[in-house]
């Protein structure tokens, strides 16, 4: 019997565009002191969803998920500053350390399967309100 491959739908332009748009606005948001909560959870979603979905297809790019754990460090940093003090904000210095995640995101999600960000994403919803729930 002969084995049938599982079709593998890739991430079109537009799921890209979506996940860019998701990451630089909010980024933008954050270099002109317009960055809030939400801009938060737009950006840090898009680069946890597109790093676990990497580790799960179990990259071969370079560099790929180190970066974006990189990033998601620093995104950490600015959650406990933010739900310490409800002032959301990147600083100066943590700027590039987001932009190399979010370049390195972009560069990625070409790589990945529409599916897998799909369960990916619900994956991570259902910890974070899991996580909030407990």
């Amino acid at each position: 019997m002969k084995k049938i491959n599982a079709l593998r739908v890739p991430v079109t332009h537009g799921l890209k565009d979506v996940y860019a748009m998701d990451m630089r606005l909010a980024y933008q948001a954050a270099c002109v002191g317009q960055f809030n909560v939400v801009a938060f959870g737009r950006l840090a979603a898009a680069i946890s969803v597109v790093r676990s979905a990497l580790e799960q297809s179990q990259t071969n790019i370079s560099l790929a998920i180190d970066t974006l754990d990189a990033a998601i460090e620093t995104l950490l940093a600015v959650r406990r500053k933010g739900d310490e003090t409800d002032i959301w904000e990147i600083t100066e210095s943590e700027l590039p350390s987001v932009l190399s995640g979010i370049d390195m995101a972009e560069q990625c999600i070409g790589t990945l399967d529409v599916a897998l960000l799909a369960q990916t994403a619900d994956k991570l919803l259902q910890d974070v309100c899991g996580e909030q729930g407990a």
